[in-house]
């Protein structure tokens, strides 16, 4: 776990590591949410869309969406 400091401006440096990993350069942008106590700090996708692609994958059995259609009718 890396430590950073809050500066006098409200600013923090995201350590050099962290920025490799996280693939950062100057002007990306980075969303920030808050859970309880905690913080979560993400690299804002280019495309939500594209991002959340195939997440829901294998949540649901191979048969249902077919049967949830067919009971529509």
């Amino acid at each position: 776990m890396k430590e950073v400091t809050l500066s006098s401006k409200s600013q923090i440096v995201i350590p050099r590591d962290v920025r490799k990993a996280l693939r950062l350069k100057a002007g990306d942008k980075l969303l920030i949410e808050v859970l309880g106590d905690r913080v979560v700090l993400l690299q804002k996708p280019k495309s939500f869309a594209a991002a959340l692609l195939g997440r829901a994958t294998g949540l649901y059995p191979a048969d249902y969406m077919k049967k949830e259609r067919e009971s529509w009718d």
